[in-house]
């Protein structure tokens, strides 16, 4: 290894095993790491450029499992990273290599990008030997760890939002996508954290009426190298090597990025938005025994990485990644609750998403809802206040849990979103349907769990956009250099007629339709929606349902809207108002449909098109497609034994081709029915009454809204 010339007067102290990472106290800075199997560690420092090294200080204490040591003198903008020695024994799950730069896990920032050279590989790379020994000094091609100053004004802000559940809109989006082509961005600010700050951008999502902004991942992550050799980039960030840090790729200022994150946060929350970061810790950028040695695997392989109980050279790869986070080390299982608790009380964010959630409550027999991660969780004060949401699958063995999660816990629901594709193309049921919009309570109605866990979407970032998904009955991945291999197959999509773009008048008529027809279904069902940025004003990525890799204007937000998209996004507006207007639309309860005889209520009805109560053959009848949900007001809101004081609204869905014609339904406490919604029309007329009994003519492929009146 390179000689390092040591700064003249820099000493080291024997410092604190707590908190780990690197914490300044305003007179130096304390160096904390854990590694259950390291020998010995040394702290690197470098240059402002981060490219010479300028010191190598061994860590003069270990303490309960953790190296530290205190520098005085060193504060923020200092960068480092790690060097860990101890054996070189693949065979028994040790991976230390002192050659090897590492990042710290509990770094607050980084600079610098990773550059793929054999050197960063704790083997002979091009031997393909994993059980070689590498010397090539790693320095020169890793990004760098920074000393952070985590004071920061928040200017009388008091922290999390706290919005209730049930008055949740979830908007997701990506931080750099949606301003890269924004006109009212300052060119040099487009793509960044301050880019997504600006007031245009804000006043834009903010106008849209969404209560909460989810951003895909923004923690330091790596780009792929197979992916940069065909000139492509990890676009979507579900690669992260840093579980505490703001990537630097998207600050315009990268030596404060921290500061303009949290000022991105502070200018969402001045608009009453809340902010979720989808979080991957199920896996890191390092893969698996053939992939490079960044951090965990040169600080403690054996304990960070699940690895296979009688090959400890191999990884378990149930995120299909290569590796897989170890959740059953408590002292793992304490750098994913620091890194949540860090986002939540230093930056001030609401929520997570949580990536390939069920890694993360897995143990040696599967996934389990006593495990130690989610005890971990339930336990703690800051975290069990926070929004937490689950994907609930993922690629091992029992990976898929949708409904078992705990109680506290929100979930992606792809069950909604599967049904609702397919009762639009004509290919659900009007019973399958039925369980999806009234808050999937054979899923979520146990242990006191709301429908507000049952996170409804039609679309996320994984798969079609809505316009893509009325205008593609196949995936057109080509530009992913896969050979239109990658990405699902089974997308439940329609293209109306035509493959792509068309002229044709009717088929972009009934696209537009089928367009409002999936967005009032999402915004008007029980639960939490979750909308697509973008769909509300029918973004295209020209038929890629897996642009994972595509950072270009394949993912990038496009701003120059024409008729059919403003008149869209109008009609998102309108519905989401409409979700916030009626409260019989986001109920705190499950609606059962059982009479209350106490009350005299029946909180929920179903509905045939003679405006009589569906019976069992109805339900039975495979060719039944028009259905109306009868949701009346007057039924008990929440434990308090009494009736409710909200509107009664009709609600009617119709996936025939053809007309219906459906009688509007006799209730009590009202003589007519007035439209709000009828998807067939870009608005409905204001105030356009019908008196109960009334046919109403349903357009084929269409909903409609209705509220009681007097």
């Amino acid at each position: 290894m390179t000689d390092i010339i040591v700064e003249e007067g820099l000493v080291v102290e024997e410092g604190l095993p707590n908190p780990f990472g690197a914490t300044w106290d305003g007179k130096g800075t304390n160096f904390a790491l854990f590694s259950a199997n390291a020998t010995r560690v040394e702290v690197c420092l470098f240059d402002a450029s981060g490219a010479k090294e300028t010191a190598r200080i061994e860590l003069p204490e270990y303490t309960d499992q953790v190296f530290h040591g205190y520098l005085p003198g060193i504060g923020p903008g200092t960068f480092y990273g790690y060097r860990v020695h101890g054996p070189y024994e693949p065979n028994a799950g040790h991976r230390f290599n002192p050659h090897k730069l590492l990042l710290d896990p509990y770094a607050r920032a980084h600079a610098g990008q990773l550059t793929w050279n054999p050197a960063v590989f704790g083997y002979k790379m091009e031997s393909g030997d994993d059980l070689t020994f590498d010397e090539r000094d790693s320095a020169p091609f890793m990004p760098k760890c920074v000393v952070v100053d985590p004071d920061y004004d928040w200017q009388g802000e008091a922290g999390r939002l706290n919005r209730p559940w049930d008055q949740t809109i979830i908007y997701e989006t990506h931080v750099k996508g949606f301003s890269k082509l924004h006109g009212g961005v300052p060119e040099k600010l487009r793509g960044t954290y301050a880019g997504f700050g600006q007031q245009p951008v804000v006043d834009y999502i903010k106008s849209l009426g969404v209560t909460a902004v989810e951003l895909l991942p923004i923690h330091t992550f790596i780009n792929d190298s197979n992916l940069l050799e065909k000139k492509l980039t990890n676009y979507w960030g579900y690669n992260t090597i840093g579980f505490f840090a703001p990537d630097p790729r998207y600050a315009s200022d990268v030596p404060n990025s921290l500061r303009e994150f949290k000022e991105m946060v502070a200018r969402l929350h001045a608009a009453g938005l809340e902010v979720i970061l989808d979080v991957v810790y199920n896996h890191t950028a390092e893969g698996n025994e053939r992939g490079p040695t960044l951090s965990f695997k040169g600080i403690d392989n054996a304990s960070y990485y699940r690895l296979m109980p009688d090959k400890k050279r191999y990884y378990i790869n149930d995120t299909g990644t290569g590796n897989t986070v170890n959740l059953s080390n408590p002292k793992v299982i304490q750098m994913v609750t620091d890194s949540l608790r860090y986002w939540a009380e230093h930056l001030h964010i609401d929520g997570f998403r949580f990536d390939l959630g069920t890694i993360l409550a897995r143990e040696v027999y599967g996934f389990d809802e006593q495990s130690g991660f989610l005890k971990a969780v339930d336990q703690d004060p800051v975290l069990t206040a926070l929004k937490l949401i689950a994907e609930p699958w993922d690629c091992g063995p029992g990976g898929y849990q949708v409904g078992g999660f705990p109680p506290g816990w929100a979930e992606w629901n792809d069950k909604y979103r599967d049904t609702v594709r397919d009762f639009w193309r004509g290919q659900a049921s009007v019973a399958a349907l039925a369980t999806r919009i009234s808050g999937s309570a054979d899923i979520f109605n146990e242990y006191g769990r709301r429908p507000w866990a049952s996170v409804n979407f039609v679309t996320a970032h994984d798969g079609f956009t809505l316009n893509d998904w009325a205008s593609y009955n196949d995936k057109h991945n080509e530009a992913n250099g896969e050979n239109n291999q990658d990405g699902s197959s089974s997308n439940r999509s329609w293209n109306c007629g035509t493959e792509g773009p068309t002229d044709d008048k009717a088929i972009i008529a009934l696209r537009n339709r089928q367009k409002r027809n999936m967005l009032a279904t999402l915004l008007l069902s029980q639960g939490t929606p979750m909308l697509l940025a973008g769909d509300e004003f029918a973004r295209t990525q020209h038929g890629n349902n897996n642009a994972y890799c595509q950072d270009s204007e394949i993912s990038w937000v496009d701003w120059e809207l024409n008729a059919d998209a403003k008149a869209l996004l109008a009609f998102t507006k309108d519905l989401i108002k409409l979700r916030q207007t009626y409260p019989a639309l986001r109920r705190s309860r499950f609606l059962t449909g059982a009479h209350d005889a106490v009350l005299d209520v029946r909180d929920l009805t179903w509905i045939n098109a003679n405006g009589q109560e569906m019976q069992q053959a109805h339900w039975q009848d495979g060719n039944t497609r028009c259905l109306g949900m009868l949701i009346d007001g007057r039924s008990q809101k929440t434990g308090i034994r009494k009736r409710g004081d909200d509107a009664t609204l009709l609600l009617i869905l119709n996936s025939y081709d053809g007309v219906v014609d459906f009688t509007l339904p006799q209730t009590e406490g009202g003589r007519q029915w007035t439209l709000l919604i009828d998807t067939n029309m870009v608005a409905a007329e204001p105030d356009t009454q019908f008196p109960v009994g009334a046919t109403y003519q349903v357009t084929g492929r269409s909903l409609l809204l209705f509220v009681r009146s007097a």
